[in-house]
């Protein structure tokens, strides 16, 4: 299912690093031929340190034990360029490796550089060496000892753009070493950084905010709180803006979220809103389905959309994982709405509708029965369900109402405003 196959253009938005991941799946997955995707592979590490490995994949592909000299060369070249480095380096590493100079550090960045000038005689160009050194010890695959280097660097970094640089390194290397919990740190400091730093023009600052959306999707679909994280960014007027002129393939991972996550479900209305106004732009089946069954009421079409869904998500890098978790939830969204609108409901004809067999579908609805409390029962003999009353609590109806009255207190200032103009 290439034609909702999102990686190309993801990838976009990615370190070459990070896309490594997503070829691995790739192939795993048999998605596109195999001789295609180890030469992406191959296409993207010409531009690393990771010289061996990128002949061990040309060997593979061509079946033999010789190498291009041009990979030869490049080898010869990182391993000379480590040496630099590494002597470079040497007196800032052993200088930071003393606990004693660590426990010396202040918040002022500019005390820490005066100090190690004035007591170990290091100064900018051996703070230089050490971001050199971690960016070359990530480019070489060695992503730990890049995040280790890039930590006590940010202390000494007074350059705005090479701090906030440095900040996404460490948050590629935790990425890639799958340190979830130190990554979700990363993006709350890079989201304070890009929205509060003045940037040279606003283009810049929308592009860092695409960015930090699309390698967010490593950490957000593998924390544990990370779907309620991904509801709130995406959502947030800034980064809303972002998925909508840049990047509207990323409502995939927003309407999946706020499905899965049934706590957010109030803001679906606002989700539905946006998957309506760039549907010319970017639909899936998952957009499609959350149109079909909360605009349309198209009981078939959202049937339809949810079979498709399946195949979607089976082959998406950052959803495969939670599918039966979707398909679940997915189902209870028609089971609502479905009830909603029907007093009476044919069990044999909801069972089409969730794309389920008749008696996996009776057992179903019996539990959500029994666990959400829900004012119904099941006449077997009918092979029915009877709904009772649904009536709306003290809570929801005064929330909708305070939501209609801001709603309406919006549109009249907007109205007084542009009169006045």
């Amino acid at each position: 299912m290439t034609k909702y196959e999102l990686s190309p253009v993801l990838s976009k938005y990615l370190d070459k690093h990070l896309v490594f991941p997503l070829l691995e799946f790739l192939q795993e997955k048999g998605i596109y031929v195999e001789k295609d995707i180890m030469q992406s592979k191959i296409a993207l590490l010409q531009n690393t340190n990771m010289v061996d490995f990128a002949m061990d994949i040309h060997k593979m592909l061509h079946n033999t034990e010789e190498v291009p000299q041009a990979m030869k060369d490049h080898r010869v070249t990182v391993i000379a360029r480590l040496r630099q480095l590494q002597t470079d380096v040497d007196p800032i590493i052993k200088c930071l490796e003393n606990p004693a100079v660590i426990r010396n550090f202040k918040q002022d960045k500019a005390f820490n550089l005066q100090f190690l000038q004035e007591d170990f005689q290091i100064g900018p160009d051996q703070v230089e060496a050490l971001y050199q050194y971690a960016k070359f010890q990530f480019d070489c695959g060695n992503y730990s000892t890049a995040a280790e280097l890039l930590q006590p660097y940010r202390t000494l970094c007074i350059n705005n753009e090479r701090n906030i640089s440095a900040l996404w390194g460490k948050l590629s290397s935790d990425i890639l070493m799958q340190n979830f919990d130190a990554a979700r740190e990363d993006i709350n400091k890079l989201k304070e950084v890009i929205d509060n730093q003045t940037f040279a023009n606003s283009l810049q600052q929308l592009q860092q905010r695409t960015w930090l959306l699309h390698w967010a999707l490593y950490v957000f679909w593998n924390h544990e709180s990370g779907r309620t994280d991904l509801v709130d960014l995406f959502l947030s007027p800034p980064y809303l803006a972002a998925i909508q002129i840049n990047a509207p393939h990323l409502l995939r991972y927003l309407a999946t979220a706020v499905i899965i996550n049934k706590r957010r479900r109030n803001v679906m209305k606002d989700l539905i809103r946006v998957i309506q106004q760039e549907a010319y732009e970017y639909s899936d089946p998952i957009t499609q389905f959350l149109e079909s069954l909360y605009v349309n009421y198209d009981f078939d079409g959202a049937q339809q959309c949810l079979a498709e869904c399946e195949g979607v998500l089976d082959n998406d890098f950052f959803l495969t994982a939670c599918k039966d978790e979707f398909m679940d939830n997915a189902r209870l969204c028609v089971f609502e709405i479905y009830c909603r609108i029907h007093q009476c409901i044919d069990i044999k004809m909801l069972a089409e509708r969730l794309n389920m067999d008749l008696g996996a579908a009776e057992k179903w609805i019996a539990n959500l029965i029994l666990n959400a409390r829900l004012n119904a029962k099941i006449d077997s003999s009918a092979g029915t369900v009877v709904m009772g009353s649904q009536a709306q609590s003290v809570h929801e109806q005064l929330s909708e109402k305070a939501k209609e009255l801001s709603v309406r207190t919006f549109m009249l200032a907007n109205s007084v405003v542009g009169g006045g103009k």
